[in-house]
């Protein structure tokens, strides 16, 4: 696109260069081998240095280019200057170059709010299983997600070579696609379920096999399961419980409504991202590629009355 970008793709552009420099920084730490591990609610709920300072260098280096966004992050972080090397301030070309959906196009900074998750699958990064963690950055208006961005900070490190292609950035806007991975799906008739890998409970158990799934694959981070179901490896992102959060949830739904698929609660009720709702998504989440209404239509009474909106 020529001329002056909408609001919107530049924050998108921008989002996307902070989302491979947050990268650069989770690989940094790790390698400092200085993890810097705090448990904030307990041994599964941990926050490490990269977290810490992803969310620094995202939150402002966003600030700085968009002063009038609202931005909201995991971390809860005391106020301080952040260092200059943290801060990016390019954007990505290939973005910029790219025509608004014209329902977006005369948004203004303020009305649009940004959800932040420095380091999904934080457990998973201080055990070694690298390609569960993403960074996740969701743009969201009057409360639907309308943007998203997904790095991979460790894609192909099973391959142990220290190259560029090392991370991989996915994106996404509905109205206008999503780019940075091959889409697929699953072979027709196959239902594989992806879930927790770490937060089960009773009422996750229970819906997982009221789906009658073929096979069930458990694995870290939201980002990560999301992938999983565009990628062609699961068809069904199931989650009947307290534990995710708004940033866990808003980038990784615009990808997936991006390309015709549909993340809901457990109620197949639509998710909020205004900046005033709660963070967490009581009633649990229900993600898929295709064929929503069938897996929403398993879910367990009992399930459904257990978790409140």
């Amino acid at each position: 696109m020529s001329g002056n970008p909408a609001v919107v793709m530049r924050l998108v552009a921008s989002a996307y260069a902070v989302a491979e420099k947050a990268g650069a920084i989770i690989r940094r730490v790790l390698h400092s081998g200085e993890l810097g591990i705090v448990e904030k609610t307990g041994a599964n709920d941990l926050q490490t240095l990269a977290d810490r300072l992803v969310q620094q260098s995202i939150c402002a280096s966003l600030s700085k280019s968009f002063p009038k966004i609202t931005i909201i992050g995991e971390e809860d972080l005391p106020e301080e200057a952040v260092k200059e090397d943290l801060i990016e301030s390019s954007q990505s070309e290939e973005i910029l170059q790219k025509s608004c959906p014209l329902e977006y196009s005369a948004l203004k900074e303020e009305e649009l709010v940004v959800w932040v998750d420095p380091l999904d699958g934080t457990k998973e990064y201080t055990e070694g299983l690298l390609d569960h963690v993403t960074v996740l950055i969701g743009i969201a208006y009057r409360g639907k997600a309308i943007a998203g961005v997904i790095n991979q900070p460790f894609f192909n490190y099973q391959l142990g070579t220290e190259t560029a292609d090392m991370e991989r950035t996915l994106w996404g806007m509905p109205g206008l696609g999503a780019f940075g991975f091959e889409l697929q799906e699953v072979p027709d008739g196959r239902r594989i379920v992806t879930t927790t890998r770490s937060h089960s409970n009773k009422l996750v158990t229970d819906t997982v096999d009221a789906m009658e799934p073929h096979d069930v694959i458990r694995v870290g981070g939201a980002g990560n399961k999301i992938v999983q179901l565009v990628e062609g490896k699961a068809s069904a992102y199931v989650f009947a419980s307290l534990g995710t959060k708004k940033w866990d949830t808003c980038a990784p739904e615009a990808i997936l409504h991006a390309v015709g698929g549909k993340l809901t609660d457990m109620h197949g009720s639509a998710l909020c991202y205004d900046a005033n709702v709660k963070h967490m998504n009581s009633a649990g989440v229900l993600a898929t590629l295709r064929n929503h209404q069938y897996y929403t239509s398993k879910v367990p009474q009992s399930v459904l009355q257990a978790l409140k909106p």
